[in-house]
C-alpha cells in the first residue's frame, strides 16, 4: 500500500514467535554406562582378571576412562601370558612388548608360555629392572647364554621358574651370583625314566643359590649326592619337591636329614594329584610306554647281539667302508666320516 509520500512500504518476513508453552523439549543425554562410574581402582581390579591379549584388543577399546586405566603402569605389575590364545607367536610377542612399555619399569611379574625368544627375553630384561618373579614354560627358543645376560640385568628377582627347558650349570651359577634376593628356583623336567645320572646341577644349586627356601627339581637326574649337596649347601629350605628324581633313593641318615631340616618334602615317587602339569608329564609316560620304555629300562644291548651279527657284515667305522667316498667327495677329509 503507498504511503501518504508515494512510496510501497518495504514488507520485511519475520517468524511467528513460539508459545514456550508449547516449545518441543530437547532429550536429555543418555546416562553414562554404569561401569563408568565405578571406582579407579576398582575398574583396574576388573580388567586385570581379563587377560593380556583382552585388555589389548578389547578393553582398551570400550571407552576414554578404560583407555586410561589401561595405560596406567600400575596396570601392569604382573604380565601373565600363559593363557591359551588363538594369536601367532609373533603378535603374541608383540603384544607382551607392548604390556611391557606400558609398565614403565614398575613390571615385578611376568609368566611367558611357548612363545618367548631371545630378543623379548632381553627386551624384558631391558627395560623391567624391578622385576621379581620370573617363570617361562616351553619356551624352547631361549639359550641359556640369553637367560644369563638376562639374570645379570635382574639383580632384584627373587623368584625363577623354567618348566621344560634344558639349563645349563653355568646359567644356575650365573643366576645365583646375579641375584642375591632369589628365594625360590624352579627347574622342572618331564621327569622320563632314564639311565642318565648327573648331579652338576644340584651342586650348582647348593653352591651358589645358598639362600633359597624353595626348591624344585622335578624330573631330575640327580642322586644321592645332588641331595646331599643341597641339603648341606642351602640350609633355609622349607620346601624341597624331587619327585620323579628317580635316581634318588636316599639311605637312612640322609632321609632323616632332610626330614629334619625341610618342612616340605616331597619325594620321587609321591602323587603328582596337585602339580599343575601332571596331564603333561602322564601323557609323556604313555608315549615311553608306547614306544617300549619300561621302569626297568631297555637294553638295548641284548636287542642287537639277537638280529644282529657283527662278524658278517664291514665295520662301518673302519676306512675301508668309507674308500668308496673318495670318488664322490674327493675333498672331504676321512676323518669326517669317522
Amino acid at each position: 500500500m503507498p504511503n501518504r509520500y508515494g512510496r510501497r512500504q518495504k514488507f520485511v518476513w519475520r517468524p511467528k514467535k513460539k508459545d514456550p508453552a508449547g516449545a518441543p523439549s530437547t532429550a536429555p543425554p543418555p546416562p553414562p554406562p554404569p561401569w563408568v562410574e565405578l571406582p579407579r581402582d576398582l575398574t583396574a581390579n576388573i580388567l586385570q582378571r581379563l587377560g593380556v591379549e583382552d585388555v589389548l584388543r578389547n578393553a582398551i577399546m570400550v571407552c576414554t576412562t578404560w583407555r586410561n586405566v589401561c595405560k596406567d603402569p600400575t596396570m601392569w605389575r604382573v604380565i601373565n601370558m600363559s593363557k591359551p590364545s588363538f594369536s601367532d607367536d609373533d603378535e603374541l610377542e608383540d603384544m607382551c612388548r607392548h604390556a611391557v612399555e606400558l609398565s614403565q619399569g614398575e613390571l615385578n611379574e611376568i609368566i611367558i608360555e611357548d612363545f618367548c625368544t631371545n630378543e623379548l627375553l632381553l627386551y624384558i630384561a631391558q627395560r623391567s629392572s624391578k622385576l621379581k618373579k620370573l617363570r617361562l614354560v616351553s619356551c624352547y627358543c631361549v639359550s641359556n647364554d640369553c637367560l644369563s645376560k638376562a639374570a645379570i640385568q635382574l639383580p632384584l628377582l627373587q623368584d625363577i621358574q623354567i618348566y621344560f627347558c634344558s639349563l645349563s650349570v653355568e646359567f644356575i651359577k650365573t643366576a645365583g651370583r646375579s641375584c642375591p634376593l632369589l628365594k625360590s628356583f624352579t627347574y622342572n623336567k618331564d621327569g622320563c625314566r632314564d639311565e642318565l645320572v648327573c648331579d652338576e646341577e644340584a651342586v650348582a644349586v647348593a653352591e651358589h643359590m645358598k639362600g633359597l627356601h624353595h626348591l624344585s627339581l622335578f624330573g631330575s637326574n640327580m642322586t644321592n649326592k645332588g641331595l646331599r649337596a643341597i641339603v648341606d649347601g642351602c640350609p633355609h629350605l622349607k620346601s624341597l619337591d624331587m619327585r620323579r628324581c628317580f635316581n634318588v633313593a636316599p639311605e637312612a641318615d640322609l632321609l632323616e636329614k632332610c626330614s629334619k631340616q625341610i618342612k616340605d618334602l616331597k619325594y620321587p615317587y609321591d602323587s603328582m594329584s596337585d602339580y599343575e602339569f601332571s596331564d603333561y608329564v602322564e601323557a609323556y609316560d604313555e608315549l615311553q610306554y608306547s614306544m617300549g620304555f619300561s621302569d626297568e629300562g631297555y637294553d638295548f644291548d641284548d636287542e642287537y647281539d639277537e638280529y644282529f651279527d657283527y662278524d658278517d657284515y664291514t665295520d662301518s667305522f673302519s676306512h675301508e667302508y668309507f674308500e668308496h667316498f673318495d670318488d664322490l667327495y674327493p675333498n672331504v677329509p676321512p676323518e669326517w666320516f669317522m
